[in-house]
């Protein structure tokens, strides 16, 4: 626990967002003990259930995502409008992992969907060598898979 908290109190003196190094630390401290799946996969040919708070968040995520592709398609989507989606997903990830009660193998594959939403935050706050749109493709893609692979009554990732 230590270790943690002096590692979020660095990036927070480096400039990091509290509410990111939050989801970030959560994700990754959010296991059941169980060898994490590489691969998203279904549940015996069913798609994985889901909980309120959990459907909540994704559907918040998405709907961000929604009303950013037309500008980002347009190429009118600056470094501050990619800065601030990368946070709105960092605190709805954020919020899920921290109100949403999945068993375990669920929790599992929602680990993957989790990483591929951060990976794409951090991309889109400019953190990697990717450029900020490949941030928002890689988001989209994790919105996609998390439509396959969980039940979410009414689902439709957002067009990219």
């Amino acid at each position: 626990m230590k270790t943690i908290f002096a590692v979020v109190l660095t990036a927070i003196a480096l400039g990091a967002s509290p509410n990111i190094l939050a989801a970030e630390s959560a994700a990754h401290n959010h296991s059941h003990g169980s060898v994490e799946p590489t691969k998203l996969h279904l549940n015996v040919g069913k798609k994985w259930a889901t909980d309120e708070p959990l459907r909540q968040a994704m559907n918040d995520i998405n709907q961000a995502m929604a009303k950013a592709i037309p500008a980002i398609h347009k190429n009118q989507y600056g470094n501050d409008d990619y800065q601030a989606l990368a946070t709105t997903i960092s605190e709805k990830v954020a919020y899920a992992i921290q109100n949403c009660k999945l068993e375990p193998q669920a929790d599992a594959m929602l680990h993957l969907v989790i990483a591929d939403l951060m990976e794409g935050a951090e991309t889109m706050r400019g953190k990697t060598s990717k450029s900020r749109h490949d941030g928002a493709v890689q988001a989209l893609e994790a919105l996609k898979a998390y439509g396959k692979y969980f039940q979410h009554t009414g689902w439709k990732a957002a067009k990219g």
